[in-house]
């Protein structure tokens, strides 16, 4: 990679605290490798002293790529992670300070699920999903359950901080944090002991951090603690991308810097290496409509390029059709790739209408961000066996199976355990067996508790030996799974998940026999299980992706589809503060194209079996095009679409 001017000052500079506004398509990435490389090829420093946080592992392994070409080996040393992933090196090595034992547990999103399920008893799913945003927020704002109590402005925020506190009492007990703790804890950590932060401060002679716009609190202050005194850091973001207010992000961060750090340099990364200047105009245009913390405009040499297309369609259905019809003509008449073009909009429920056209049509495509069928509820039950099978030290694992399907053992049950294994400094499962519990639970409670343990101890000697698919299948049937998933729930979606679990009984047992392997020999790989789900990067297929989804990522065509108030601005997000954001969400579809852009929404659309109708996007008149097809553009019916995009795929095929 060349760098330009500005990209070159960012890179060379070190004399305080930088802020790079990279604008989309600016080579943010590139920048902070070639930083890192100047750190440690130019200037000697240490490449453990250099670390550089990012929100994905994807980017993560991005930029430790990029940076092991640049320095070759010594790039291995340098700390490149996610903030998650420098939380959780902060605790493992800082754990005994927060009354963690170095075991600890981390509960994923479906463990804390589990957990809250349990800790609310029958509470409807959609309020406790809303308690559970908001304990996370409580969380990512620095706020213990205490604090959360006394600034709760309403009944539901009155139950969420009760909750709160009986969910801090949980992940003590079970000496257990969640992913929002992660962060959390090492904020505290460094907030309380001086020599502890100075500690890590001594570490990191330079830090960088990536999409700064999409930090939240905690995140802002983590930085702040490993950098104080010397100050030295890059920031990397970019205002106009800043879209996930609704997790906890604050794009006010990026403003927080110029205050908290009067000596802030500020450098623009203006000029875009992926967009035509159609495209970017329509994006300044729009985005313009924004206030402004830093003023910037994107710019490109990529020439002036395809007209922005904008077309209305009578209903949802001839919009899939249209969309998908034009895409495959464009396809085969310019011999383009599959993965060249994505179908973006605003929520996943938009989707399906796309994947019939699209299966109609023998069009391939894949959905980012679709659940992996190792993420489903269903297998991931059944995998906490394995787990557990595995690794007795696996406490998540011992959490979710012993109280999957239930069986008597409860959240009075599990912290009394969790109190007991904490003293004793091991696993849950091995204190199940620990001589004297009896004065830690009643006998009920340990009788259980022995019962499970006796089954796993008996399924682990099975699972040594014997053939992998006989095992998994008696597992099942022993713990009654089936019959508890239809006490459960609805029976077409007991008969769908059930499904999903012979599929994956009849995979291991497939695996176990070609490969050789006992479900322990199975058992011990199952954190790589996901892998082995279909890799959809690789795939030459159309990409469907929400907004949020498409962020990061570029493709040479895009529709943006849907387009129309009460979809993009959605309904709910109408306070001033909130169009911001969705118009931001725009603007990031908009610079997601490389060479052409396509926007489409419908008349009317039908909502719960009624047709309503729909009006464009104002979005759609602030970037500078009119909501209606071109003038003098004459818009195909369907069929002469569909006859068009034939004998072009025709032709195309007799080359």
């Amino acid at each position: 990679m060349n760098l330009n001017d500005t990209q070159r000052e960012a890179v060379n500079y070190i004399d305080g605290p930088l802020l790079v506004l990279a604008g989309a398509g600016s080579g943010k990435t590139g920048v902070i490798s070639h930083k890192i490389a100047h750190l440690v090829s130019n200037l000697g420093i240490a490449p453990n002293r250099v670390a550089a946080i990012t929100f994905t592992n994807k980017a993560a392994k991005e930029m430790q790529e990029r940076v092991a070409k640049a320095i070759g080996s010594r790039a291995e040393g340098v700390i490149i992670s996610t903030f998650h992933s420098l939380g959780v090196r902060i605790l493992r090595q800082e754990c005994r300070a927060l009354g963690l034992k170095p075991g600890f547990s981390i509960l994923d999103a479906t463990d804390t699920s589990a957990l809250f399920q349990e800790l609310a008893g029958n509470v409807d799913k959609a309020r406790l999903r809303m308690m559970q945003t908001r304990i996370s927020l409580w969380k990512n704002s620095l706020l213990d359950s205490q604090a959360a109590m006394s600034t709760a402005e309403n009944e539901l925020e009155h139950a969420a901080a009760a909750l709160y506190a009986d969910y801090e009492r949980s992940l003590n007990a079970y000496q257990a944090v969640d992913f929002d703790d992660l962060i959390r804890l090492p904020v505290k950590l460094f907030s309380e002991d001086d020599i502890a932060a100075e500690r890590w401060r001594a570490r990191l002679w330079h830090l960088l951090v990536d999409e700064y716009q999409d930090t939240n609190r905690c995140q802002y202050r983590l930085v702040q603690l490993l950098t104080q005194g010397r100050d030295s850091f890059t920031a990397v973001g970019d205002d106009d991308q800043s879209i996930y207010a609704w997790r906890g992000a604050d794009a006010a961060n990026l403003q927080a810097l110029k205050l908290d750090y009067p000596t802030l340099k500020v450098i623009k990364l203006e000029q875009n290496y992926r967009s035509t200047t159609r495209i970017l105009q329509a994006a300044n245009a729009l985005i313009a409509h924004n206030p402004k913390t830093f003023e910037k405009r994107l710019w490109s040499e990529h020439g002036l390029g395809d007209p922005i297309r904008v077309r209305v369609c009578k209903d949802g259905d001839e919009e899939a059709e249209a969309v998908v019809t034009q895409l495959a003509a464009h396809k085969f008449s310019n011999g383009s790739r599959f993965d060249d073009y994505a179908i973006l909009y605003r929520g996943n429920f938009q989707a399906r209408v796309f994947e019939q056209q699209l299966r109609a049509q023998r069009v391939p495509y894949v959905i980012s961000g679709g659940q992996s069928f190792f993420e489903r509820t269903e297998i991931k039950d059944i995998t906490s066996y394995l787990r557990l099978l595995a690794n007795e030290n696996d406490d998540p694992a011992f959490i979710r199976a012993v109280t999957t399907p239930k069986r008597g053992i409860g959240s009075t049950t599990l912290e009394a355990l969790g109190r007991a294994a904490g003293r004793r400094q091991q696993s849950l499962l091995a204190t199940v067996f620990t001589p004297g519990l009896d004065a830690d639970l009643s006998l009920k409670q340990h009788t259980s508790l022995r019962q499970f343990g006796d089954f796993i101890r008996r399924m682990e000697h099975r699972a040594k030996s014997e053939d992998a698919g006989l095992v998994l299948r008696d597992l099942i049937n022993a713990i009654g799974y089936e019959a508890a998933l239809f006490s459960s729930v609805e029976p077409r979606e007991a008969q769908a998940r059930m499904e999903n679990v012979r599929d994956f009984v009849e995979w291991i047992a497939d695996k176990g026999m070609a490969e050789k392997k006992t479900l322990l020999d199975l058992a011990q790989s199952i954190a790589l299980l996901a892998m082995l789900d279909k890799n959809a990067e690789s795939a030459d297929a159309v990409q469907l992706a929400t907004l949020h989804a498409s962020k990061g990522l570029e493709f040479r065509h895009v529709y943006l589809v849907g387009i129309e108030e009460g979809s993009l601005p959605h309904r709910d997000s109408q306070t001033a503060e909130k169009i911001e954001e969705e118009r931001r969400l725009m603007y990031v579809g908009i610079t997601r194209a490389r060479n052409t852009l396509n926007v489409t929404w419908c008349e009317r659309r039908k909502l719960a079996r009624v047709w309503m109708p729909r009006e464009p996007s104002r979005f759609i008149t602030e970037m500078g095009e009119s909501p209606k097809s071109r003038e003098g553009e004459k818009v195909p019916d369907a069929q002469t679409a569909r006859s068009r995009a034939a004998d072009l795929m025709a032709k195309f095929k007799a080359k």
